[in-house]
This record gives C-alpha cells, structure tokens and sequence, in this order.
C-alpha cells in the first residue's frame, strides 16, 4: 500500500485510514490476465490496490486466490468483484485472501445488510471462521482474529440502478458498509442514457450518493468514468477509490499505440 504499510495481513484497513484522510486509492482492474505477474505490472505502475472481475470474467478462484496473495505480499490491496450477492461467493473470495469484496447491483439497505452478514464474523455478521486465509502467515489468537479481519475487510457496494441512487443514504446507513461505488455505465444504461458520462443525471446520482457518504462516514467509489472533466467533478465531490481500466484495454491501447507508430516508419 503506498501509505507505507508493511504488514501483507491488513492492507484493507490501511486503505480505509488512507480514504478517511483525504488520499486517492488507484485500483487496477484484472480481467485478462491468469498469472501472477499482473501484480508485479500493477505495483511498477503505481496502483494502491487490484480487483480480479469474477462478474465479468471466466476468472476462477484458484487464480484469483493466487493473485491475492501476491497481490498482499507485494503491498497492493487485493480484491474481488463478486458475480453476486451469495454469502458463499463473498465468504469464499475473502478466505481466498482478498482483502476487499465489492458486490454489483446492491439496490437497497436489505441487500446491503445481507453483503455485510457475509463478510463479516460476529457480532456484526455471521461469515464462518476458515482459520486460513489474509492473516495467513502471522499468529493471531482466534479471540483477536475476529475483531482484527473485521476491521481490515473492506466492503464495497455497487450502486447501478436509478433504485440503489434513491436508497442512497439508507444503504450508507448500514453498519458494515465501508463504500459505496457508481457503476456508471450501468446505471446510465438503467437511466435510458447509456454512455453519456457527463449527462446531468449522472452528476446529480454522484452528488446524492456523495451527501449520503459524508453524512455516514462512508468511502465514495468511481467505476467507468477514467478521465476528463466528470472525473475531476466527482473527485472534487470526494470520490477516494477510483477504478482503472480493464488489463486488456490497456494492453490493447499500448499495442495499437505501437503499431501506430511503427507502420509510420515507411510511409
């Protein structure tokens, strides 16, 4: 973590103190990539954290567990976008060692509630202990295991619908939830604007969604807007954790970049 951390066991609430006093955390985004190199690329590059997309992606837990726990060795936070709500995807990706879950489509403070009754031990959830998993490698007694896990898991939930922007402040609400993060490109599909980044409504669902951060003490999340002047309007609204993009996309604009380049040479 670039706070200077090292200790690989609790990267995820380092990340949290980072956000809570004002820093930028940069995730990067593995889609494409099965090895555990995309690690060493991710930390040259200077991401504070790295998410393998099981939504989106025929990833499977056997890689992204390999991932995470080069990611954690390394100092980059390790995470993982669920393909759903499921108390055994969510269990399962955190004793994987992820540090973090973001679950998609969280419309509501039922399904919030429901996300943190995964990631968490008791008392706030009910996640069974699986005695191996981000404090691997350190001793820890199971009586401080509990509070100490709980405290470096960073729960992430995804707003994407015009339904989660209106249940805002009540999802923000729920005890457990670490940030909320725009889907954008969902939520402008679900908004018949698909695309269309910079429309007004999506400034007004940042700015609500922003209200009900602050007002709860909550992280504000970025996902599909990656440069221009929307970005520099949420940031400004306090927008902490911003979601870069796709590992195939940027291997795909560096290649044609190069090629680009290359072709000019004889002509």
């Amino acid at each position: 973590m670039a706070d200077g951390t090292d200790n690989p066991g609790l990267l995820g609430a380092a990340m949290k103190r980072r956000m809570a006093a004002g820093g930028l955390v940069l995730c990067a985004t593995v889609r494409m990539s099965r090895t555990v190199e995309i690690v060493q690329v991710a930390k040259i590059a200077g991401y504070d954290a790295l998410y393998c997309d099981l939504e989106h992606s025929t990833l499977g837990l056997d890689t992204m567990a390999q991932i995470a726990q080069a990611a954690a060795l390394a100092g980059v936070v390790p995470m993982a976008r669920v393909p759903s709500h499921d108390h055994d995807w969510i269990s399962r990706v955190l004793d994987g060692g992820c540090h973090g879950v973001i679950v998609p489509h969280v419309d509501d403070a039922k399904a919030a509630s429901a996300c943190v009754r995964a990631c968490r031990y008791p008392p706030l959830g009910a996640r069974s202990l699986a005695g191996y998993g981000p404090l691997a490698g350190q001793s820890v007694g199971i009586e401080d295991s509990y509070a100490l896990i709980n405290g470096n898991t960073v729960l992430v939930v995804m707003l994407e619908s015009p339904d989660a922007i209106a249940n805002a402040e009540a999802i923000a609400a729920v005890d457990g939830v670490d940030m909320l993060l725009i889907g954008t490109n969902d939520l402008c599909a679900e908004l018949g604007i698909p695309g269309q980044l910079d429309h007004p409504k999506v400034i007004d669902a940042y700015r609500r969604a922003a209200d009900a951060c602050t007002k709860h003490g909550k992280a504000l999340g970025v996902g599909g807007i990656k440069e221009g002047p929307v970005l520099d309007q949420v940031v400004g609204m306090g927008a902490r954790f911003l979601m870069g993009r796709v590992d195939g996309v940027l291997l795909q604009q560096a290649a044609s970049a190069e090629v680009k380049a290359l072709r000019k040479l004889v002509n």
